[in-house]
Order: structure tokens, then C-alpha cells, then sequence
């Protein structure tokens, strides 16, 4: 099992730990942002491809903000794949 640590920019979020196991994401956990809706995230990714995690999440911006800990947790994912 592979554990990802991500501190995010441009966000509320400031720690992101993240696993992920045969390309599987196995669970997130967010500390900072928003708090239900972060643990609403990380339950819906729960069991879901990697790649259809960046394909859903990636883009999405937070008001203003050029990203969001949606696109943030995209990002991680797809750093951790070397992409």
C-alpha cells in the first residue's frame, strides 16, 4: 500500500494523507478546509480508481481560488503517479 503525504496550496486544507493500494484510493483523510465537506469527499473516493478520481476532481476551483481541495487531492494523486 502506497501513503501519499500532500501539504496543499492555495487552500484552506494544509495536510492531506492519502492511500492508495493496486490503484485503488483506500482512504483520505484532510485535515484543514472545510470539514463536512471534506469528509463527504473522502468517502465518496473511498474504493474508486485513481485516475477516476483526478478525472473527476481535477479543475475544480473554490470561489475565487485557481483550485480547490478537490483539484488539491487530484493533484496529489497525480503527483504520486508521476504524471
Amino acid at each position: 500500500m502506497a501513503h501519499i503525504t500532500y501539504f496543499p496550496q492555495g487552500t484552506c486544507s494544509k495536510h492531506m494523507e492519502i492511500e492508495v493500494e493496486d490503484g485503488i484510493v483506500k482512504n483520505v483523510v484532510v485535515l484543514g478546509g472545510c470539514s463536512g465537506n471534506l469528509q463527504g469527499i473522502c468517502s465518496l473516493v473511498r474504493d474508486m480508481p485513481v485516475d477516476q478520481v483526478i478525472s473527476k476532481l481535477q479543475g475544480i476551483r473554490c470561489g475565487y481560488k485557481n483550485t480547490s481541495c478537490p483539484d488539491q487531492l487530484a493533484q496529489a494523486l497525480k503527483q504520486a503517479q508521476g504524471k
